[in-house]
C-alpha cells in the first residue's frame, strides 16, 4: 500500500516529476524531454531557465530579499514607472498573485464609489463561465457551483448574467452596482474571447452609469495574445486591471493597475501586503519587461501564433471526429475536442506534449512566449501524433 502523502488532497497532479526546465522543454528526473505548452499556466512566459531573469534573481538575492512596505523599494517605482508608461494606468498596487490583484481591483473599485458618496455601491457584474481566483471574493466573482460548494454562504456583490449578452449587462445595472468585471478571453471558461463590440459597448455602459471597467488579465496579459495587454486589441481603455502569472516568469508577482481616478479612494491604510513588491519579485518583473518590451518581440508572438492556428486548421479539418473548433488569441489557444477532452490530454501527454484543460471540453495551448515556429511545429507534429492516436483507438474498437 503506497503511502498517504503529507499534502492536501486538493489536486489531481498528473504523474510526472520534472527536475529542470529549458526554454519551452522540461526534463523529468529520469531524463524525458516534455515540449511545455502549458507555461506552468501561462505563467513561465519567458521560458524555462532564462538567464536573463536567473541572473536578475541572482543578483537581487545577493543584496536584499525583503524589505516590506515600511520602507521605500527602489524597484517597485521602477517596475510601476514601466507599467504605467506603457497601458492607461497612473497607479499600481503590487501583490503576491493573480487572485490577491483580483482581490486589490474589487477593493479599488468599491472604494472609489465609498469616497464619492456611495457606499451602497458595492456590486460587480460578472459573466458566466469567468475564473477569477481560489479565494471566498474571486469564487463568489467567477460564480462556478464547484468551486464554491462547501464554503459557506456566496460573499456578496456578485450579480452574473450570461457571456457575451449586452443586455444582460444593461438589466443587471442597479443602484448598487460599482463595476463591470470581465477577462478579455476567458481562459478557465473555454478560452472564450470578448468581441471589440462587446468591450467597446461594456466601456459606453460604465460611462453612462458611472462605474468601473476592471479586467481581469491575469492570464491574457504581458504579451500572451500578441500585444502587450489584450485591451489593446479593441481601443478600449479600463478603469482597473488585474495582472499576474507572465509578468513573474514563474516568479510569484502580480499588480493592480488603475487610473488616478479611479485608485482616488485608496488612501494610506485602506490595503497592503507583506510580501507583495519584495525586490525578488521587482527585480525578476523589470528582468520580464526588459524582454518583452524589447523591439520586435511582441510581433514574434503574433508570427509564430500564425503558424500555430494554420496549423490547428490543418488538424481541425484531418480531425473532425478528434478536434471539433480552435479558438482564442495569440499564444492563448483553445482546442475544443470532439471526444472527452481528458481523453486527448492523456494521449498528449502521452507523446511528450504538456497542455492544460479547460473548460467546455477545452484544452488550452500556452507555450512560453519565446517559443519558435520550429518548435510551434513540432508541438502541432505531436498533436496531430495525439489524434491519430485516438482516431485508431476509435477504429480498433468499432472492428
Amino acid at each position: 500500500m503506497a503511502e498517504a502523502s503529507p499534502l492536501y488532497d486538493t489536486y489531481s497532479r498528473a504523474p510526472l516529476r520534472f527536475e529542470r526546465g529549458e526554454g519551452v522543454w522540461l526534463i523529468t528526473e529520469t531524463g524525458e524531454r516534455y515540449l511545455d505548452f502549458g507555461a506552468g499556466v501561462a505563467v513561465t512566459s519567458v521560458g524555462h531557465g532564462n538567464p536573463h531573469i536567473v541572473a536578475a534573481l541572482k543578483d537581487q538575492a545577493d543584496k536584499v530579499w525583503h524589505l516590506s512596505n515600511v520602507y521605500e523599494i527602489p524597484g517597485q517605482e521602477k517596475l510601476a514607472n514601466r507599467l504605467t508608461e506603457a497601458t492607461f494606468a497612473d497607479k499600481v498596487f503590487f501583490t503576491n498573485s493573480g487572485a490577491e490583484a483580483l482581490e486589490c481591483a474589487i477593493k479599488t473599485a468599491r472604494r472609489y464609489q465609498f469616497s464619492k458618496g456611495h457606499p451602497e455601491r458595492f456590486h460587480i457584474i460578472t459573466f458566466e463561465g469567468a475564473f477569477h481566483g481560489r479565494t471566498l471574493a474571486t469564487i463568489a466573482a467567477g460564480g462556478q457551483e464547484k468551486y464554491l460548494e462547501g464554503f459557506g454562504p456566496k460573499t456578496p456583490g456578485f450579480d452574473q448574467v450570461p457571456f457575451g449578452d449586452i443586455e444582460a449587462v444593461r438589466a443587471a445595472i442597479s443602484d448598487k452596482t460599482a463595476g463591470i468585471l470581465i477577462e478579455p478571453v476567458q481562459g478557465e471558461g473555454g478560452v472564450r474571447p470578448v468581441t471589440p463590440e462587446f468591450m467597446k459597448a461594456l466601456r459606453q455602459l460604465c460611462d453612462e452609469h458611472g462605474l468601473l471597467l476592471i479586467l481581469d488579465e491575469v492570464q491574457t496579459g504581458v504579451g500572451r495574445t500578441g500585444k502587450l495587454f489584450a485591451y489593446e486589441w479593441s481601443g478600449v481603455t479600463p478603469d482597473i486591471m488585474a495582472v499576474a502569472k507572465g509578468i513573474g516568469g514563474g516568479f510569484p508577482l502580480g499588480a493592480c493597475l488603475a487610473t488616478a481616478e479611479a485608485a482616488s479612494g485608496m488612501k494610506a491604510g485602506t490595503h497592503g501586503s507583506t510580501y507583495g513588491g519584495n525586490p525578488l519579485a521587482m527585480a525578476v518583473g523589470n528582468a520580464v519587461l526588459d524582454l518583452i518590451l524589447a523591439d520586435g518581440f511582441l510581433e514574434h508572438v503574433r508570427d509564430v501564433a500564425l503558424v500555430f492556428r494554420q496549423g490547428l486548421a490543418s488538424l481541425k479539418d484531418r480531425y473532425p471526429d478528434v478536434i471539433e473548433d480552435i479558438r482564442g488569441e495569440g499564444l492563448l489557444l483553445g482546442v475544443k475536442a470532439a471526444v472527452p477532452s481528458a481523453e486527448l490530454l492523456q494521449e498528449i501527454r502521452a507523446a511528450h506534449l504538456l497542455a492544460i484543460p479547460a473548460g467546455d471540453n477545452v484544452i488550452r495551448l500556452l507555450p512560453p512566449l519565446v517559443v519558435t515556429a520550429e518548435e510551434a511545429r513540432e508541438g502541432l507534429s505531436r498533436l496531430e501524433r495525439a489524434a491519430e492516436s485516438i482516431r485508431a483507438a476509435k477504429v480498433k474498437k468499432t472492428a
